[in-house]
């Protein structure tokens, strides 16, 4: 990553941070993933070339940003899901703004539409960082449209473990994955599907 971009985004984290912190209602505050989260989902884009990656959770497009610059540096593109306009619109200025938007694909969508709209094995990599709760309904169409050997990236899973009970539940009696989870950020949990 260019120190251009690098500085744009400690920037925007560092802004995202000092407005979630003057926010109480919790779907008002931005909820960026930690920076080493961030570097790490550039990583594993890069480490798989992950060509085809849909983030679930756009907000202001700080993670987006990230996955947008690994997405440049193999030859890939991102679509990011979110459900509020205005979040999409200041996303889309923020992509701008780095140079990474013609990588990525904003869209203002319900993520559980959009998820069941996906033709099979459609992304190598998918990102979920969205509300919690209903993850574990999204849980057939994630598999169904990941790519065998594809990696589900899910975040917040140490910090809001109680909001993901019922969805680590079908991860975990799952025979199709196989996962770990990584004490980065707030809690990474990995899921590659199986072939």
């Amino acid at each position: 990553m260019d120190a251009t971009r690098q500085t744009f985004l400690d920037e925007l984290y560092a802004h995202g941070r000092a407005h979630d912190e003057q926010r109480e209602d919790r779907l008002q505050r931005l909820r960026n993933v930690e920076p080493e989260t961030a570097e790490l989902l550039g990583v594993l884009v890069r480490a798989m070339s992950a060509t085809r990656v849909l983030e679930v959770g756009t907000s202001n497009g700080y993670s987006t940003i990230w996955l947008g610059d690994a997405a440049e540096a193999v030859g890939g593109s991102v679509i990011s899901l979110e459900i509020e306009a205005d979040r999409t619109a200041q996303a889309a200025s923020n992509l701008t703004e780095a140079g990474v938007k013609e990588f990525v694909d904003l869209r203002t969508q319900d993520a559980a539409e959009a998820l069941a709209s996906f033709a099979d094995a459609a992304f190598d990599l998918i990102f979920l960082d969205a509300e919690r709760p209903l993850y574990a309904g999204y849980w057939p169409d994630l598999i169904r449209i990941l790519r065998p050997n594809g990696l589900l990236v899910v975040d917040n899973t140490l910090s809001h473990a109680k909001d993901l009970v019922e969805f680590s539940e079908l991860v975990y009696a799952s025979e199709q994955v196989t996962s770990t989870l990584l004490t980065v950020g707030a809690g990474v949990l990995l899921i590659v599907k199986s072939t």
